[in-house]
C-alpha cells in the first residue's frame, strides 16, 4: 500500500512538474519581457538619480567657481574705482598746487608792478643815452663832411692857382687880385705866393726829355693848404636817419613849470 500511494504521489508529482513547465514556458516571453521592463525602469532611475547627483554636484561646482571668479573680477573693479578716485584726486590737488604756484611766480616775476616800472625807466634812461650818442656821432661826422669839404675847396683853390699862377703881382707890376684900393692883398694873391709854378704837360717833354703826357715829380710845394683845422677820423659812421634832439629831464621839468 505504501509502495502504490509513493507511486500516485510521485504520478502526481510528476504530471504537475510537466503542467507547471509547461505554463513557465508559456510564460517564459511574457515574464521576460516584464522582467527586461523593470530592469530597464530600475537602472532609468538609477541612471536618473546619478545623472541628478552629478548635476547638483556640477552645479555646486560651477556656483563655487563663478562665486570665486565673480569676486575676483569685483575685487579688481573695486581696486580699479579706487585707483581710478585716488588718482582723480591726486590731479585735482596736483591742479590746485599749481595754480598757487603759477599765480604766485607770475605775481612776483612775470607781472610784477614795480619791477615793470623799474624796467620802463631804465628803457628810457637808455633811450636818451642812444639818442644822446647819436647826436654825438651825427656831430663828428658833420664836422667830418665839413672837414672834407674845406679840404676839397682847398684843394680847388689850389688848383685853380696854378691855373692863374701868370696874374702873381710882381715888383713892377701889381696882379689882378692885388688891387692898389685894397688895404690888405686878396686871399687869391696870397695863395699865389705861396704857390709854385707848375709846367704844364704839354711843355713838360720839351725841357726834360720825357715822353709826352708824363709830369713832373715836383707838384705843388704849398705845404700850408692842406693841414687841417684838426684830426680827421677814420671811423665809418652809419648813415642812419637822424633822430630830433631830446630834452633832459631838467630841462623838460622846468618846461613843465613855466
Amino acid at each position: 500500500m505504501a509502495d502504490l500511494l509513493i507511486l500516485k504521489q510521485a504520478e502526481e508529482f510528476r504530471k504537475e512538474y510537466f503542467h507547471r513547465n509547461r505554463q513557465a514556458e508559456e510564460n517564459r516571453q511574457k515574464e521576460t519581457q516584464a522582467a527586461i521592463r523593470i530592469q530597464s525602469w530600475f537602472r532609468a532611475c538609477k541612471v536618473r538619480a546619478y545623472l541628478s547627483h552629478l548635476q547638483k554636484k556640477a552645479i555646486i561646482i560651477q556656483k563655487t567657481w563663478r562665486g570665486f571668479a565673480a569676486r575676483a573680477r569685483v575685487r579688481q573693479m573695486v581696486k580699479a574705482a579706487y585707483f581710478t578716485v585716488k588718482m582723480n584726486f591726486y590731479n585735482e590737488m596736483a591742479v590746485r598746487i599749481q595754480q598757487r604756484w603759477k599765480g604766485f611766480y607770475v605775481r612776483k616775476y612775470v607781472h610784477n608792478f614795480y619791477a615793470r616800472k623799474t624796467y620802463l625807466e631804465q628803457i628810457l634812461i637808455k633811450n636818451e643815452l642812444v639818442r644822446k650818442e647819436l647826436d654825438e656821432i651825427w656831430e663828428a661826422q658833420k664836422r667830418e663832411n665839413e672837414h672834407l669839404e674845406a679840404v676839397k675847396q682847398q684843394k680847388n683853390k689850389i688848383h685853380q692857382a696854378h691855373q692863374l699862377h701868370y696874374l702873381i703881382s710882381t715888383n713892377q707890376l701889381p696882379g689882378v687880385f692885388n688891387s692898389p684900393y685894397r688895404q690888405t692883398p686878396h686871399e687869391m694873391e696870397l695863395l699865389l705866393r705861396q704857390v709854385k709854378y707848375q709846367v704844364p704837360a704839354s711843355l713838360a717833354h720839351k725841357d726834360t726829355g720825357y715822353p709826352r703826357g708824363i709830369r713832373d715829380s715836383v707838384g705843388v710845394s704849398f705845404s700850408g693848404c692842406l693841414e687841417s683845422e684838426g684830426p680827421i677820423s677814420t671811423r665809418t659812421w652809419d648813415l642812419r636817419t637822424r633822430l630830433p634832439p631830446i630834452a633832459s629831464r631838467n630841462t623838460r621839468q622846468k618846461t613843465k613849470r613855466l
